[in-house]
Protein backbone atom coordinates (compact mmCIF):
# COMPACT_ATOMS: atom_id res chain seq x y z
CA UNK A 1 0.00 0.00 0.00
CA UNK A 2 1.37 2.34 0.22
CA UNK A 3 3.92 3.12 1.00
CA UNK A 4 10.67 3.61 -3.59
CA UNK A 5 12.10 3.66 -7.01
CA UNK A 6 14.12 0.53 -8.63
CA UNK A 7 13.69 -1.19 -11.61
CA UNK A 8 16.40 -3.63 -13.72
CA UNK A 9 15.95 -4.42 -17.28
CA UNK A 10 16.71 -8.12 -17.63
CA UNK A 11 14.29 -8.93 -14.51
CA UNK A 12 11.71 -6.33 -15.47
CA UNK A 13 11.33 -8.40 -18.61
CA UNK A 14 11.22 -11.69 -17.06
CA UNK A 15 8.89 -10.25 -14.90
CA UNK A 16 6.50 -8.92 -17.76
CA UNK A 17 6.86 -12.40 -19.81
CA UNK A 18 5.60 -13.96 -16.25
CA UNK A 19 2.58 -11.60 -15.63
CA UNK A 20 1.64 -12.45 -19.42
CA UNK A 21 1.76 -16.25 -18.39
CA UNK A 22 -0.24 -15.99 -15.63
CA UNK A 23 -3.03 -13.47 -16.93
CA UNK A 24 -3.48 -16.12 -19.60
CA UNK A 25 -2.93 -19.15 -17.64
CA UNK A 26 -4.19 -18.49 -14.41
CA UNK A 27 -6.03 -15.14 -14.42
CA UNK A 28 -8.29 -14.91 -17.29
CA UNK A 29 -10.95 -17.81 -17.07
CA UNK A 30 -14.70 -17.32 -18.90
CA UNK A 31 -17.24 -15.80 -16.19
CA UNK A 32 -20.42 -17.31 -16.76
CA UNK A 33 -22.04 -19.56 -18.52
CA UNK A 34 -21.86 -17.07 -21.87
CA UNK A 35 -18.84 -15.16 -22.12
CA UNK A 36 -19.11 -11.47 -23.16
CA UNK A 37 -18.95 -10.41 -26.80
CA UNK A 38 -15.33 -8.88 -27.79
CA UNK A 39 -15.43 -5.85 -28.39
CA UNK A 40 -15.54 -5.07 -32.58
CA UNK A 41 -14.12 -1.84 -32.30
CA UNK A 42 -11.01 -2.91 -30.88
CA UNK A 43 -10.41 -6.41 -32.29
CA UNK A 44 -11.46 -5.41 -35.95
CA UNK A 45 -9.21 -2.07 -35.97
CA UNK A 46 -5.68 -0.66 -34.66
CA UNK A 47 -8.24 1.89 -32.52
CA UNK A 48 -6.54 1.78 -29.30
CA UNK A 49 -8.44 0.32 -26.01
CA UNK A 50 -8.89 3.04 -23.11
CA UNK A 51 -7.87 2.17 -20.09
CA UNK A 52 -7.60 4.65 -16.87
CA UNK A 53 -5.47 3.95 -14.20
CA UNK A 54 -6.80 6.01 -11.25
CA UNK A 55 -4.14 5.71 -7.86
CA UNK A 56 -4.16 7.05 -4.61
CA UNK A 57 -1.86 9.58 -4.62
CA UNK A 58 1.65 10.38 -6.46
CA UNK A 59 3.20 11.59 -3.60
CA UNK A 60 4.21 7.93 -2.46
CA UNK A 61 6.18 5.97 -4.68
CA UNK A 62 4.06 2.98 -4.48
CA UNK A 63 2.22 3.85 -6.76
CA UNK A 64 4.80 6.19 -9.05
CA UNK A 65 5.62 2.28 -9.65
CA UNK A 66 2.10 1.22 -10.27
CA UNK A 67 1.86 3.60 -12.81
CA UNK A 68 5.34 2.85 -14.18
CA UNK A 69 4.02 -0.67 -14.72
CA UNK A 70 0.81 0.12 -15.90
CA UNK A 71 2.66 2.22 -18.76
CA UNK A 72 5.19 -0.43 -19.48
CA UNK A 73 1.84 -3.10 -19.97
CA UNK A 74 0.03 -0.08 -22.10
CA UNK A 75 3.11 0.31 -24.19
CA UNK A 76 3.45 -3.00 -24.81
CA UNK A 77 -0.47 -3.62 -26.07
CA UNK A 78 -1.22 -0.61 -27.52
CA UNK A 79 -3.33 1.03 -25.14
CA UNK A 80 -4.63 4.32 -24.56
CA UNK A 81 -3.61 4.65 -20.84
CA UNK A 82 -4.78 7.72 -19.13
CA UNK A 83 -3.34 8.48 -15.36
CA UNK A 84 -5.14 10.46 -12.46
CA UNK A 85 -4.60 10.68 -8.97
CA UNK A 86 -5.70 11.78 -5.52
CA UNK A 87 -4.34 14.80 -4.05
CA UNK A 88 -3.25 13.07 -0.75
CA UNK A 89 -4.55 9.72 0.43
CA UNK A 90 -7.58 9.49 1.48
CA UNK A 91 -8.60 12.27 -1.21
CA UNK A 92 -11.48 10.97 -2.84
CA UNK A 93 -13.33 13.58 -4.47
CA UNK A 94 -10.80 13.81 -6.79
CA UNK A 95 -10.51 10.02 -7.89
CA UNK A 96 -14.52 10.71 -8.55
CA UNK A 97 -13.74 13.08 -10.73
CA UNK A 98 -11.39 11.01 -12.15
CA UNK A 99 -14.00 7.77 -12.66
CA UNK A 100 -16.52 10.54 -14.60
CA UNK A 101 -14.31 11.34 -16.97
CA UNK A 102 -13.26 7.43 -17.76
CA UNK A 103 -17.33 7.13 -18.66
CA UNK A 104 -17.42 10.22 -20.89
CA UNK A 105 -14.56 9.10 -22.62
CA UNK A 106 -15.60 5.74 -23.44
CA UNK A 107 -13.01 3.82 -21.84
CA UNK A 108 -13.10 0.05 -21.58
CA UNK A 109 -11.67 -0.59 -17.89
CA UNK A 110 -10.35 1.23 -15.18
CA UNK A 111 -7.96 0.54 -12.51
CA UNK A 112 -8.22 1.95 -9.43
CA UNK A 113 -6.59 1.66 -5.59
CA UNK A 114 -9.54 3.39 -3.80
CA UNK A 115 -9.28 6.26 -1.62
CA UNK A 116 -12.47 5.53 0.77
CA UNK A 117 -15.88 4.25 0.47
CA UNK A 118 -17.03 7.42 -1.01
CA UNK A 119 -16.05 6.32 -4.86
CA UNK A 120 -18.37 3.29 -4.40
CA UNK A 121 -21.18 5.06 -6.27
CA UNK A 122 -18.69 6.29 -8.59
CA UNK A 123 -17.30 2.99 -9.43
CA UNK A 124 -21.13 1.58 -9.85
CA UNK A 125 -22.08 4.55 -12.28
CA UNK A 126 -18.90 3.09 -14.46
CA UNK A 127 -20.04 -0.53 -14.04
CA UNK A 128 -23.46 0.18 -15.29
CA UNK A 129 -22.01 2.51 -18.42
CA UNK A 130 -19.91 -0.77 -19.62
CA UNK A 131 -16.63 0.03 -18.15
CA UNK A 132 -15.09 -2.71 -16.67
CA UNK A 133 -13.55 -1.92 -12.96
CA UNK A 134 -10.60 -4.06 -11.52
CA UNK A 135 -9.51 -2.26 -7.96
CA UNK A 136 -5.34 -2.86 -7.28
CA UNK A 137 -4.20 -2.98 -4.14
CA UNK A 138 -7.16 -2.29 -1.91
CA UNK A 139 -10.38 -3.65 -2.55
CA UNK A 140 -13.39 -1.19 -2.45
CA UNK A 141 -16.17 -2.10 0.35
CA UNK A 142 -18.64 -3.76 -0.61
CA UNK A 143 -15.90 -5.64 -2.97
CA UNK A 144 -18.33 -6.15 -5.78
CA UNK A 145 -17.90 -2.09 -6.21
CA UNK A 146 -15.49 -3.79 -8.40
CA UNK A 147 -15.04 -6.67 -10.86
CA UNK A 148 -12.42 -7.94 -9.57
CA UNK A 149 -9.51 -7.00 -7.46
CA UNK A 150 -5.76 -7.82 -7.93
CA UNK A 151 -3.88 -7.33 -4.43
CA UNK A 152 -1.97 -8.32 -1.97
CA UNK A 153 -3.59 -10.36 0.96
CA UNK A 154 -2.90 -7.60 3.29
CA UNK A 155 -4.10 -9.96 6.44
CA UNK A 156 -1.23 -13.06 5.58
CA UNK A 157 1.00 -9.51 5.01
CA UNK A 158 0.37 -8.44 8.44
CA UNK A 159 0.14 -12.03 9.98
CA UNK A 160 3.78 -12.55 8.64
CA UNK A 161 5.58 -9.74 10.44
CA UNK A 162 3.08 -10.21 13.88
CA UNK A 163 4.81 -14.51 13.52
CA UNK A 164 8.29 -12.60 12.75
CA UNK A 165 8.01 -10.13 16.02
CA UNK A 166 6.24 -12.96 18.09
CA UNK A 167 9.45 -15.11 17.54
CA UNK A 168 11.90 -11.95 18.09
CA UNK A 169 10.47 -11.76 21.38
CA UNK A 170 11.30 -14.38 23.01
CA UNK A 171 8.90 -14.52 25.55
CA UNK A 172 9.20 -10.86 26.59
CA UNK A 173 6.10 -8.32 27.43
CA UNK A 174 4.98 -6.63 24.37
CA UNK A 175 4.42 -3.06 24.70
CA UNK A 176 2.89 -2.33 21.30
CA UNK A 177 2.35 1.16 19.08
CA UNK A 178 0.02 0.88 16.15
CA UNK A 179 0.31 3.42 13.77
CA UNK A 180 -2.86 2.99 11.51
CA UNK A 181 -3.30 4.29 8.17
CA UNK A 182 -7.03 6.63 8.84
CA UNK A 183 -9.14 7.17 12.15
CA UNK A 184 -11.89 8.82 9.63
CA UNK A 185 -12.52 6.28 7.32
CA UNK A 186 -12.54 2.54 7.38
CA UNK A 187 -10.41 0.75 4.16
CA UNK A 188 -10.13 -2.73 4.19
CA UNK A 189 -6.14 -2.42 3.52
CA UNK A 190 -5.96 -0.50 6.64
CA UNK A 191 -7.86 -3.23 9.26
CA UNK A 192 -6.53 -6.38 7.28
CA UNK A 193 -2.63 -5.66 7.85
CA UNK A 194 -3.25 -4.30 11.70
CA UNK A 195 -5.66 -7.48 12.76
CA UNK A 196 -3.59 -9.47 10.48
CA UNK A 197 -0.44 -8.46 12.72
CA UNK A 198 -2.26 -8.71 16.02
CA UNK A 199 -3.20 -12.27 15.00
CA UNK A 200 0.06 -13.58 13.99
CA UNK A 201 1.65 -12.23 17.32
CA UNK A 202 -0.72 -14.44 19.14
CA UNK A 203 -3.08 -11.51 20.27
CA UNK A 204 -7.14 -12.24 20.00
CA UNK A 205 -8.93 -9.61 17.79
CA UNK A 206 -12.82 -9.20 18.43
CA UNK A 207 -13.77 -7.97 14.89
CA UNK A 208 -11.53 -8.70 12.26
CA UNK A 209 -12.76 -6.09 10.02
CA UNK A 210 -12.51 -3.02 13.02
CA UNK A 211 -8.96 -1.71 14.28
CA UNK A 212 -8.98 -0.96 18.38
CA UNK A 213 -11.06 -3.24 19.85
CA UNK A 214 -8.86 -6.11 21.46
CA UNK A 215 -7.90 -6.38 24.95
CA UNK A 216 -5.48 -3.81 25.41
CA UNK A 217 -3.89 -5.64 28.11
CA UNK A 218 -3.38 -9.75 28.16
CA UNK A 219 -1.33 -12.46 26.65
CA UNK A 220 0.22 -13.38 22.98
CA UNK A 221 0.54 -16.79 22.08
CA UNK A 222 3.13 -16.74 18.85
CA UNK A 223 6.72 -17.42 19.66
CA UNK A 224 7.32 -18.61 23.46
CA UNK A 225 4.41 -16.24 24.18
CA UNK A 226 4.02 -13.56 27.13
CA UNK A 227 2.41 -10.44 28.44
CA UNK A 228 1.17 -7.83 26.32
CA UNK A 229 -0.07 -4.20 26.39
CA UNK A 230 -1.15 -1.88 23.48
CA UNK A 231 -0.41 1.95 24.65
CA UNK A 232 -2.28 2.57 21.40
CA UNK A 233 -3.25 3.37 18.01
CA UNK A 234 -2.35 6.66 15.58
CA UNK A 235 -3.22 7.05 12.16
CA UNK A 236 -0.65 8.56 9.65
CA UNK A 237 -2.06 8.86 6.53
CA UNK A 238 0.48 6.35 5.48
CA UNK A 239 3.48 9.35 5.80
CA UNK A 240 6.43 9.83 6.81
CA UNK A 241 5.48 13.02 9.18
CA UNK A 242 2.37 11.14 10.09
CA UNK A 243 4.46 8.12 11.30
CA UNK A 244 6.67 10.35 13.50
CA UNK A 245 4.18 12.57 15.36
CA UNK A 246 2.17 9.37 15.59
CA UNK A 247 5.20 7.66 17.51
CA UNK A 248 5.51 10.73 19.49
CA UNK A 249 2.60 10.77 20.56
CA UNK A 250 2.58 7.21 21.87
CA UNK A 251 5.57 7.75 23.48
CA UNK A 252 4.53 10.20 25.03
CA UNK A 253 2.04 7.91 26.63
CA UNK A 254 4.56 5.58 27.39
CA UNK A 255 8.18 5.21 26.94
CA UNK A 256 8.54 1.60 26.96
CA UNK A 257 7.15 0.72 23.98
CA UNK A 258 9.31 -2.27 22.67
CA UNK A 259 7.25 -3.05 19.69
CA UNK A 260 6.10 -0.93 16.59
CA UNK A 261 3.45 -1.72 13.23
CA UNK A 262 3.38 0.45 10.97
CA UNK A 263 0.73 0.42 8.17
CA UNK A 264 3.70 1.13 5.30
CA UNK A 265 7.19 2.15 4.81
CA UNK A 266 6.92 5.67 4.87
CA UNK A 267 5.06 5.52 8.26
CA UNK A 268 7.96 3.28 9.32
CA UNK A 269 10.58 5.74 8.18
CA UNK A 270 9.04 8.27 10.46
CA UNK A 271 8.53 5.96 13.52
CA UNK A 272 12.43 5.48 13.06
CA UNK A 273 13.00 9.18 13.55
CA UNK A 274 10.99 9.60 16.58
CA UNK A 275 12.59 6.95 18.11
CA UNK A 276 15.76 8.06 17.41
CA UNK A 277 15.06 11.45 19.00
CA UNK A 278 14.33 9.70 21.92
CA UNK A 279 17.47 7.74 22.14
CA UNK A 280 15.30 4.41 22.03
CA UNK A 281 15.75 3.26 17.88
CA UNK A 282 18.14 0.54 19.40
CA UNK A 283 15.50 -0.97 21.76
CA UNK A 284 12.48 -0.98 19.62
CA UNK A 285 10.83 -3.76 16.81
CA UNK A 286 9.71 -1.60 14.05
CA UNK A 287 7.70 -4.33 11.25
CA UNK A 288 6.34 -2.92 8.05
CA UNK A 289 4.32 -3.74 5.04
CA UNK A 290 5.22 -2.81 1.51
CA UNK A 291 8.54 -4.34 0.38
CA UNK A 292 9.64 -0.92 -1.74
CA UNK A 293 13.33 -0.79 -2.72
CA UNK A 294 14.09 2.26 0.12
CA UNK A 295 11.99 -0.15 2.23
CA UNK A 296 14.40 -2.90 1.90
CA UNK A 297 17.38 -0.74 2.54
CA UNK A 298 15.62 -0.06 5.72
CA UNK A 299 15.59 -3.13 6.66
CA UNK A 300 19.05 -4.07 5.64
CA UNK A 301 20.15 -0.89 7.49
CA UNK A 302 18.19 -1.87 10.70
CA UNK A 303 15.47 1.22 10.60
CA UNK A 304 12.89 -1.44 10.19
CA UNK A 305 13.33 -5.31 11.08
CA UNK A 306 10.86 -6.79 9.31
CA UNK A 307 8.58 -5.82 6.18
CA UNK A 308 5.73 -7.98 4.29
CA UNK A 309 6.78 -7.14 0.44
CA UNK A 310 4.36 -6.51 -2.31
CA UNK A 311 4.45 -5.87 -5.76
CA UNK A 312 2.53 -3.44 -7.43
CA UNK A 313 4.22 -3.29 -10.73
CA UNK A 314 2.22 -6.81 -11.23
CA UNK A 315 -0.54 -5.87 -9.94
CA UNK A 316 -0.67 -2.67 -12.44
CA UNK A 317 0.93 -5.24 -15.26
CA UNK A 318 -1.61 -8.03 -14.63
CA UNK A 319 -4.52 -5.33 -14.60
CA UNK A 320 -4.06 -3.94 -17.73
CA UNK A 321 -3.61 -7.03 -19.57
CA UNK A 322 -6.95 -8.03 -17.96
CA UNK A 323 -8.74 -5.33 -19.70
CA UNK A 324 -7.16 -6.30 -23.34
CA UNK A 325 -7.72 -9.58 -22.80
CA UNK A 326 -11.57 -9.07 -22.41
CA UNK A 327 -11.41 -6.09 -24.86
CA UNK A 328 -10.39 -8.59 -27.05
CA UNK A 329 -11.51 -11.94 -26.36
CA UNK A 330 -14.73 -11.37 -24.37
CA UNK A 331 -12.70 -13.34 -21.41
CA UNK A 332 -13.09 -11.80 -17.79
CA UNK A 333 -9.82 -12.42 -15.14
CA UNK A 334 -10.85 -14.68 -12.26
CA UNK A 335 -10.14 -14.95 -8.65
CA UNK A 336 -7.17 -17.27 -7.14
CA UNK A 337 -8.52 -19.91 -5.94
CA UNK A 338 -10.44 -19.65 -2.59
CA UNK A 339 -10.14 -16.18 -2.14
CA UNK A 340 -12.31 -13.29 -3.17
CA UNK A 341 -9.18 -11.39 -5.46
CA UNK A 342 -5.98 -12.45 -7.42
CA UNK A 343 -3.71 -12.51 -4.98
CA UNK A 344 -0.25 -11.32 -6.30
CA UNK A 345 1.95 -12.47 -3.59
CA UNK A 346 3.52 -11.40 -0.48
CA UNK A 347 7.03 -12.33 0.82
CA UNK A 348 8.45 -11.48 4.48
CA UNK A 349 11.70 -9.84 3.90
CA UNK A 350 14.55 -9.78 7.34
CA UNK A 351 17.82 -10.51 7.71
CA UNK A 352 17.16 -11.63 11.08
CA UNK A 353 15.26 -15.46 9.93
CA UNK A 354 12.82 -17.11 12.58
CA UNK A 355 12.28 -20.62 12.89
CA UNK A 356 9.03 -21.37 11.73
CA UNK A 357 8.71 -18.25 9.32
CA UNK A 358 9.30 -17.90 5.70
CA UNK A 359 11.45 -15.40 4.87
CA UNK A 360 13.54 -14.02 2.35
CA UNK A 361 17.09 -12.03 2.53
CA UNK A 362 17.33 -8.08 1.96
CA UNK A 363 19.67 -8.68 -0.98
CA UNK A 364 17.10 -11.51 -2.61
CA UNK A 365 14.15 -8.78 -1.71
CA UNK A 366 16.44 -6.40 -3.25
CA UNK A 367 16.42 -7.94 -6.67
CA UNK A 368 12.47 -8.16 -7.15
CA UNK A 369 11.48 -5.19 -4.80
CA UNK A 370 7.60 -3.87 -6.12
CA UNK A 371 8.17 -6.54 -9.13
CA UNK A 372 10.58 -4.05 -10.84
Amino acid sequence: MLSSTRFSGPTRRVLAAAAIVAISSLGITACGSTPAAPASSAGASNEKIGVSLIVKTTTNPFFVSMQDGAKKAAEADGVDLKLAAGKADGDEDTQIQAIENAISKGDKGILITPNGPSVVDALKKAKDAGLFVIALDTPPDPADAADITFATDNFAAGELIGKWTAAQLGGKKATIALLDLFDDKVVSVDYNRDQGFLTGLGIDTADKKKNGDEAKTGKYTGGKGGDYEIVGSQATQGAEDGGRTGMETLLSKNPNINVVYTINEPAAAGAYEALKSAGKEKDVLVVSVDGGCAGVNNVKSGVIGATAQQYPVKMAELGVKAIVELAKTGKKPANSEGLDFFNTGVELVTDKAADGVKSISTSDASKICWGK
